[in-house]
């Protein structure tokens, strides 16, 4: 067996040990999508369920999940008609600090002090980013080559560590507020992405981006309209772009916090219109 092959067949084993297997009974074929997916912040299993229906199932576009951020690489693109992103630009090796077992909900929903006997070792909370730069560089030259790119909610944050990816997607994260209710509203009727959708409302984190390209290419944005605001940005911020990018198509989209969000009706349409638009299919 030539090493071409072994190394294939390496990359698949990874994915299905991955704890968010590729579907069943297909062998070493690889599915239509390349999903990376869950973070500290963002469980990788309401993702997974929540584009399963949307996209996976409603669609017919069959996608293998990981949550290895390593698998991101351009031998395991190779092959993909289509990359999804859901999850942050962090990794927390030494843990997350303080009483934080899974996430930061642990102490605020009041849930019993954790004991551990004997204790475990005191280690200061740190992050890291995780995406290398020839992760980068294979991510932009995968669109480039005319690969489709599905990016959401807090993939904003990944451009903060990685230039080339910062330039395919598009901006990059600044923050968000405590999660809250806001409207989506639809800014260009007349995009592929939002053909037949109405402005709907979320219970979200609002995510606030720096946007690097052309105003253009905008077709969303989310307004609190409470007039709540986030430090400096006021209530509204970018909630959607798309464009073509070398031979292949971008798009991001601002909310996914949680399995209401993606499952909103709505919502469901973006992602459906979302994905034939940068896969180039016909609805």
């Amino acid at each position: 067996m030539g090493q071409a092959n072994m190394t294939r067949r390496s990359v698949l084993a990874a994915l299905a040990g991955a704890g968010l297997a590729p579907f069943p009974g297909r062998g070493a074929q690889k599915a239509a999508a390349f999903a990376l997916v869950g973070d500290r912040y963002h469980n990788s299993d309401y993702i997974r369920t929540g584009l399963t229906r949307t996209i996976a199932k409603e669609l017919g576009v069959s996608i293998d999940f990981t949550d290895e951020t390593s698998l991101l690489n351009a031998e395991t693109l190779n092959g993909y008609k289509l990359l999804i992103i859901l999850r942050d630009g962090m990794l927390w090796p030494d843990g997350y600090g303080g009483d934080e077992s899974t996430n930061a909900g642990w102490v605020s929903t009041g849930r019993p002090k954790l004991v551990s006997d004997p204790p475990v070792p005191e280690a200061r909370a740190r992050s890291e980013y995780w995406m290398k730069p020839e992760q980068g560089k294979a991510v932009r030259e995968f669109v480039e080559a005319g690969g489709g790119a599905l990016f959401l909610h807090n993939t904003t944050n990944v451009s903060l560590a990685n230039a080339d990816f910062r330039d395919a997607m598009g901006g990059a994260y600044t923050g968000h507020p405590p999660i809250r209710t806001f409207k989506v509203k639809v800014t260009n009727p007349d995009h592929p992405i939002t053909l037949g959708v109405k402005d709907f409302v979320v219970t979200d984190e609002q995510h606030y981006m720096i946007y690097d390209k052309d105003p253009k290419f905008l077709f969303l944005e989310t307004v609190n309209e409470d007039g709540l605001t986030y430090q400096s940005y006021g209530a509204k911020a970018p909630g959607g772009w798309a464009y073509d990018y070398g031979k292949g198509r971008v798009c991001y989209m601002s909310p996914g916090h949680m399995l209401t969000d993606l499952w909103n009706p709505e919502y469901v349409k973006l992602q459906h219109n979302a994905v034939r638009w940068v896969m180039r299919q016909k609805a």
